[in-house]
Formats: structure tokens, C-alpha cells, sequence
């Protein structure tokens, strides 16, 4: 366990970003799940904020950008 108290800090401030990332990546793969569940135009309106949610996921960097840009391909591919 840390003695300073600079980092008590951090491991506290890591904790909490850890599980806030947590949280969106979950929150996420539950609207793309949903998403593919749903009928066609369920889906059709659903489809922007689905998106907008994996890019701010690759912005905070909790997922990488490329899988960002294979999860929108192939959520924009089953819309065509």
C-alpha cells in the first residue's frame, strides 16, 4: 500500500476513472446490443446516438480508435 499521501490520491482519482470507464464501455455495448435487437426503424433512429457514443469512447481513449471505426463500419453496413 502507498505511504504518500500524493498517492493515496492518484490510486483514489484511478479507481474512480476506472470504474466511470467501466461504466461507459458497458453502458455502450448495451445500446449497440439493443440496437441489433431492435426492428428496422428502431434502428434507423437509434443509429446516430449509437455512433456518437463509440466516438466518444475512442476521444476518452477507453477503446481504441480503429476498433471505433470497425464497430460504426459494420453498424452502418447492416443499415444498407
Amino acid at each position: 500500500m502507498a505511504n504518500h499521501s500524493a498517492t493515496k490520491k492518484d490510486t483514489r482519482q484511478a479507481a474512480k476513472r476506472r470504474d466511470r470507464n467501466k461504466y461507459y464501455g458497458k453502458t455502450t455495448r448495451n445500446a449497440i446490443r439493443e440496437l441489433k435487437a431492435g426492428d428496422k426503424k428502431a434502428y434507423d433512429e437509434s443509429l446516430p446516438n449509437v455512433i456518437s457514443m463509440i466516438d466518444k469512447l475512442a476521444k476518452r481513449g477507453i477503446i481504441h480508435k480503429n476498433k471505433a471505426a470497425n464497430l460504426k463500419s459494420k453498424l452502418s453496413k447492416k443499415k444498407a
